[in-house]
Parts: structure tokens; C-alpha cells; sequence
């Protein structure tokens, strides 16, 4: 019986999972690819820009990156590093408050109170539709202020009758005034009725993060091979897996003048699945460059935001289709997946350069000190990564899952066995007993 416990005891250690070793020589050895990172700017705190490339092959959520890098001769030294995603770096949207709303006049008049950060547009929430407006705006560090900075002149319009778009957004340099004063002058498109200017066209007015803090993008994928199917203008992409994508981008042929506003339809699904499990996205481009009643109207947007899930852990298909309805078809050139820009960002002690490895889903991801401290800088140098290679030293990684995980069936049939056993053991006990 001793035997038999003795037996099962070893069979369960025997299952414990080993934990992957992470050291230097272990990681490069069952790292499939690796990368170069040239040092042009010397040592020091640098960042690279992780490509779409990297994601396919590296473990989910990046955890097998490492870096190495030969100092004075002792061999591979690893280093610390973090990845940062670009995001604003300040909230989606602030609200300014509308003060001393009335008129003067045939204008509109108002005071903007802006939140205590630098901003660059500012969103004007007008009632009603078919109209063209003139915004003249003054800058003032204090209501009372005599003094006054022009910030300019702006046009905001509705031209939904001509089945155009609308903007009410400033688009002004980067200020920071505690207030700005809006003269806003009002009158409808030629050739529509219904549009009467009054203050109670006001709503109010947002404040989205300044033009410095946006989000920056990486392409993930890009095909210049777009078809015709019926009213629509359609891109296919195959991605592979684990590719982020948060935005599609379009081009158009320079020559390409005309003002549009167009439907876009995205939509994406798992390799292996129908079409009918696709999610789907929708958004709209467009383009108005056109003067009315003596004003110049200037708006622009070829990009759709796009979180495509189906992406993250699998290949998928990905349908980018253009509604044109009974219009032409637009001239485009060229569309793009993009993702939020990533870096690799780690503080080099030398200007050797240094190799990026990965391709080992056996790592688990490291727990660095310099990434949870980690802040960009004004002296944070940039690099490239080289061109992805195989490692030629590369050997897969022994197979250290637990036993029973490898073989599910060993635990019950040595459970099966060491009853068995106790069995006999029990049988024997009762006939010694009986004699």
C-alpha cells in the first residue's frame, strides 16, 4: 500500500509545470526572430516605433520581447524597456461654458470660458440647418480685460440641402486664453428659406484635446488594389493575427477636385467564419471646398475610426467598402488600416547596438522597474528597427507544460491503477481476517 501512494506521489510531481528559464542565453536560443536596432544617435534613452510585423509573430500582448545588448565585451546584457501607445494625452473632450449669450445688431455675440489647458478647435453646438456664418474671435485673459488678442476669422455652415456636410468647429492656433469672445454673424444659403440667426441657435461649445496631443498612427496594412462592385468602391484585406487596427485612411488621386460626402461601410470576421459574423463599422469622408455669398468654406476628412476585434487573437477578412450612391466613383488611389502608434522605449548604456529577439510564446512578460517609471523626455532619441530575421541559433523551447496537460489521460489510469491495487490490498486484509 506504501508502494502504491509512493507511486501516485511521484506521478504528481512529475506533473507540476517547470517554469520557463529567462536567461539570456535560454531567451535568444528559443526566440524564433530578431531584429537590430542601430544606435545612430549613441546611448542614452531611446524609443522605436514597433511595425505591424512584429505583432504576428511575437506572443499575444507582446509579453516575448526582449532586448540584449553586448556591453564592454561581457556578453549579452538585457535591458528594461516599456511600450507606449499614442493617445491623447489630455481628456476626449472639455466643456466651455457660454456666457453674456445676446445680440447686437444682426450679430450674435457671446463669451467662451475654456478650460485651463492649451487647446486648438472648439466645437460650437448651432441649432438649425442651411445656413453660412462668419465667427470673428478675440482672445482675453479676463472678462473685464481691455485687452483683447484677434485670434480670426472663421466660417461655419450647414449645407444640408446640397447634400454637403456642416462644420461648426474653430480651428485655431494653439491658445490658452481663460476666454474668448465670439462675434457670430448669421444668414441663410442662397436659394434656401426656413434659417432665421437669433442667440437661441447657441447650445453650447466643446473642447477637444489640442492638435499637439492627438493620437499618432502606424500602418498596419495598405493596398493600392481597390475593385468596383456595383454602387460601391470595395479594398479587401487579409490580416494576420493579432494585428491591431483603430483606423482606415484613404487617398485620392491629386487631380481629384470635386467636393463629396460619402458613406463608408468596414466590416471584418475570423478566417474560417461566414461573412454573415462579420462586426461592422460604419463612418463617412468627405470633402467641401467651395465659396458661397463671398465666403471661403474649407473642410477635409478621409479617415474613419475603426477598432476591429476580430483582429486582436486571430486572421480575419476585411471588407472596406465606399458607398457612392448615384455618384461617380471617387478616384481613390490607395487605403489604409492603421494603429495607434507603439514604441519600444528602453535606456541603452552604450552605442552598440541592440537586438530586439521574440517569437517564444513560452515567456511570460517581464516585470521591469523602468516601465512602471518610465517618462518620455525632450532627449528621448529615435531608432528604426531593422529588418526581420530568423535566428539562426533558434531551437524550440522544450515542452514544460505539466504531465497531465501533455498526457490528460496518466492521472486516471494511475488513480485506476492505485485502486487497483488497494483493491488487492483490501481483498487480502478480509481473507487473513476470516482465517
Amino acid at each position: 500500500m506504501k508502494s502504491a501512494l509512493l507511486a501516485l506521489l511521484l506521478i504528481w510531481q512529475a506533473a507540476a509545470p517547470v517554469p520557463p528559464s529567462q536567461s539570456p542565453e535560454t531567451v535568444q536560443q528559443y526566440s524564433r526572430y530578431r531584429r537590430t536596432i542601430a544606435l545612430d544617435g549613441g546611448a542614452g534613452q531611446t524609443c522605436v516605433v514597433i511595425d505591424a510585423q512584429v505583432f504576428p509573430h511575437a506572443a499575444a500582448s507582446l509579453k516575448d520581447l526582449r532586448l540584449y545588448q553586448n556591453v564592454n565585451g561581457q556578453g549579452a546584457h538585457e535591458l528594461p524597456y516599456a511600450i507606449t501607445l499614442s493617445e491623447p494625452v489630455q481628456p476626449e473632450s472639455d466643456t466651455a461654458q457660454v456666457l453674456n449669450l445676446g445680440a447686437r445688431g444682426h450679430s450674435i455675440v457671446f463669451d467662451l470660458q475654456m478650460p485651463d489647458r492649451p487647446y486648438t478647435d472648439v466645437n460650437i453646438d448651432l441649432a438649425g440647418q442651411d445656413y453660412l456664418a462668419t465667427a470673428t474671435i478675440t482672445g482675453l485673459d479676463s472678462l473685464r480685460s481691455p485687452n483683447a488678442t484677434r485670434l480670426g476669422e472663421f466660417t461655419l455652415f450647414d449645407l444640408t440641402s446640397q447634400h454637403l456636410s456642416r462644420s461648426t468647429t474653430l480651428h485655431l492656433q494653439e491658445s490658452s486664453f481663460p476666454y474668448l469672445h465670439v462675434v457670430l454673424t448669421a444668414s441663410p444659403v442662397p436659394g434656401t428659406r426656413g434659417f432665421t440667426a437669433s442667440p437661441a441657435m447657441v447650445k453650447g461649445a466643446t473642447v477637444p484635446p489640442s492638435r499637439e496631443a492627438q493620437s499618432l498612427y502606424t500602418v498596419s496594412a495598405e493596398t493600392t488594389s481597390v475593385q468596383q462592385q456595383g454602387r460601391q468602391t470595395v479594398a479587401t484585406f487579409t490580416l494576420p493575427e493579432r494585428v491591431p487596427v483603430e483606423r482606415v485612411s484613404f487617398d485620392l488621386a491629386p487631380s481629384f477636385k470635386a467636393n463629396f460626402s460619402r458613406d463608408v461601410r468596414i466590416s471584418d470576421h475570423p478566417e474560417g467564419t461566414p461573412e454573415s459574423a462579420a462586426e461592422t463599422i460604419t463612418g463617412t469622408i468627405l470633402r467641401v471646398h467651395l465659396t458661397q455669398a463671398g465666403r471661403e468654406i474649407r473642410q477635409q476628412q478621409l479617415s474613419v475610426p475603426a477598432t476591429l476585434g476580430a483582429n486582436m487573437q486571430g486572421g480575419a477578412s476585411v471588407k472596406v467598402a465606399i458607398d457612392n450612391g448615384d455618384d461617380p466613383p471617387l478616384p481613390v488611389t490607395a487605403v489604409r488600416l492603421e494603429m495607434r502608434q507603439r514604441k519600444l522605449c528602453f535606456s541603452a548604456p552604450s552605442a552598440q547596438p541592440v537586438t530586439l529577439f521574440y517569437g517564444d510564446t513560452g515567456l511570460t512578460a517581464p516585470q521591469y522597474d523602468y516601465a512602471r517609471l518610465f517618462s518620455a523626455t525632450a532627449g528621448t532619441r529615435s531608432a528604426q528597427l531593422g529588418p526581420e530575421q530568423l535566428n539562426p541559433t533558434y531551437r524550440p523551447r522544450p515542452d514544460t507544460r505539466a504531465l497531465t496537460e501533455r498526457y490528460p489521460d496518466i492521472l486516471w489510469i494511475a488513480l485506476l491503477a492505485v485502486i487497483c491495487i488497494l483493491a488487492v490490498v483490501a481483498l487480502r486484509s478480509a481473507r487473513t481476517i476470516h482465517r
